[in-house]
Parts: structure tokens; C-alpha cells; sequence
């Protein structure tokens, strides 16, 4: 799915219900996308990252600008033809949205869904008619050991990686993940990045991530875009992406960056060493 987006903005959505005059969550912002094609959003907390993932995945108006999806715009289009596109979306929050009393092949199945007709969909979540599906998108995780277990018994990580599960058997062109790494240990989350972007390029499947992981970006994606401050700081290939892009991005976030840094660190400049190589960022387990 190819997405365009020119001079978009848009309030968080939270905010939308307490004033008209609060300031944009995005501002300004400019993106075009080809399909197929695998990008991460980084950029430090209230950046914006999670509000232009809702605004992508139609759940979320814009207040100014043009939004195309596949040259469509999805707020122009009539109720049925809008709940369509959204068919053809997945959205993955950081929270999966998964019924506690449900079982994970139940979950996992879910993401059909879109693609069903009302009985089927009943049907399947009463009876779920394709195990071996299940089995082998959940064995991509390495949770094919959970399959039958209640998803409230697993652990925030576990829980996670189902919903990612998801992705891969949805009838999406467009996947929208939202902080996929959060609730993982390092080994798990290289380990489902890896399959997200992997899956994605064998279905040409659109894909856009939101990451604090800095590391895991660079490590894992051909294009990094920079968000703060509701706009966008950069859009560059990986390989073009340098230190001091990094450093401008997470001024006065730089714990977000690569942990926090002594006082001592800077106790002889007063001005920020914009050469300096970033450490290795440590995963975050939040």
C-alpha cells in the first residue's frame, strides 16, 4: 500500500475532546511512502509517532493537509468504502487489544477476520478452523508451545509477540506496529523485529514501525525517519543516518538515546559533542 501524506496535521485524540485550541500532535508533515517498503519512526516520548500511526490507520482525522492511501483519500470516501480500507490495515498497538479468557489460537486467528464474512467470523471464533495457520505464525515468534493456552496466563511479553502473531495471517497491505519492542527481553526483540520486517518483505506488505530501540532500527530497517517536536527532523536511508542526526533528535531526551549520562560526562564542555558516537543503546523492557 502506498501512502502520501503532504502538509498533514492532526491533534492527539486525547486532546481533541478537552479543546479545539490545544496545539497539533503533528505539524507540517510531509511523508510519502512506496509499497512494500519497510520504515522506522524514532524520535523521543510525545514526538508524535503514535498519533501518525492512528491518523495512518484511518482511526484518526486529519485537521489540515491530504492523506492518500493508495492514492485515496479515506476521510472523503463514504462510511462502507472507509470501513474497506480499513480492512486492509492492521494496526498493532503496544498494548494488544486481546480478550483475557480467550485462547492464543482464537487470538491468533483473529486477524482473519477482516477478510470474513459475519458467519465465518463466528464460526471461526467459536471453532477455530485453522490450526496449522495458527501454529506456524505463532512458531515465528517461538510461542507454538502457547497455542492453546489462555491468553491471560501468558506474560506481557508473550501477550505482545500474539499480537504480532496476528500481523501475519491479516488480509492487510499495510501493517502499522506500535512499539513492538516494549515488553520484550533483547533476545526476544531482535527475534520479532526480524520476523515483522522479514514477513513483510515475503508479502510485500507496507510496513511502519515505531521504535524507541535506536539500535534496533539501524539494525533492521532500510529507511529511518526522525520525528520531534510533531515534525519530522529527518527521512534518510539507514546507512545515511549519522550520530549527530541522533543527537539533534533526542536533544534533552538523550537518556532515551543510550540510557542516562553522568554529569561528569559534560562537566567540561557546556556545548553538546554532536560527534560523539552514541553507546549502544540498551533494549527497553517497559
Amino acid at each position: 500500500m502506498k501512502l502520501q501524506l503532504k502538509q498533514v496535521r492532526a491533534v492527539h485524540p486525547a486532546a481533541r475532546a478537552v479543546s479545539d485550541a490545544v496545539p497539533p500532535a503533528l505539524r507540517c508533515i510531509d511523508l510519502q511512502v512506496a509499497s512494500g517498503e519497510q520504515l522506522a519512526i524514532i524520535g523521543p516520548s510525545g514526538a508524535g509517532k503514535t498519533t501518525l500511526l492512528q491518523l495512518l490507520a484511518c482511526g484518526l482525522p486529519p485537521t489540515g493537509g491530504t492523506l492518500q492511501l493508495d492514492g485515496v483519500e479515506p476521510w472523503r470516501l463514504p462510511r462502507r468504502a472507509l470501513q474497506a480500507l480499513r480492512g486492509r490495515l492492521f494496526l498493532a498497538p503496544q498494548v494488544p487489544p486481546l480478550p483475557p479468557r480467550q485462547r492464543v489460537v482464537t487470538a491468533v486467528l483473529a486477524g482473519r477476520l477482516p477478510g470474513m464474512g459475519l458467519a465465518a467470523s463466528l464460526r471461526s471464533l467459536i471453532y477455530p478452523d485453522d490450526i496449522p495457520a495458527a501454529t506456524a505464525a505463532l512458531a515465528r515468534f517461538d510461542l507454538q508451545g502457547k497455542l492453546f493456552e489462555r491468553v491471560d496466563r501468558l506474560s506481557g511479553g508473550e501477550r505482545q509477540r500474539v499480537g504480532l502473531a496476528r500481523a501475519l495471517l491479516a488480509p492487510a497491505r499495510l501493517w502499522l506496529v506500535d512499539e513492538p519492542l516494549s515488553s520484550l527481553d533483547p533476545t526476544r526483540a531482535r527475534q520479532a523485529l526480524a520476523t515483522l520486517v522479514e514477513s513483510a518483505r515475503a508479502q510485500g506488505v507496507t510496513l511502519v514501525t515505531t521504535l524507541h530501540q535506536v539500535d534496533a532500527a539501524l539494525a533492521q530497517f532500510p529507511r529511518i525517519v526522525g520525528l520531534r517536536d510533531g515534525q519530522i527532523a529527518f527521512d534518510l536511508p539507514t546507512a545515511q543516518v549519522t550520530p549527530a542526526h541522533l543527537a539533534r533528535l533526542y536533544a534533552q531526551h538523550e537518556e532515551e538515546l543510550h540510557g542516562p549520562v553522568p554529569a561528569s560526562a559534560f562537566a567540561s564542555s557546556s556545548e553538546p559533542d554532536l560527534a560523539r558516537p552514541p553507546a549502544p543503546v540498551a533494549l527497553q523492557c517497559r
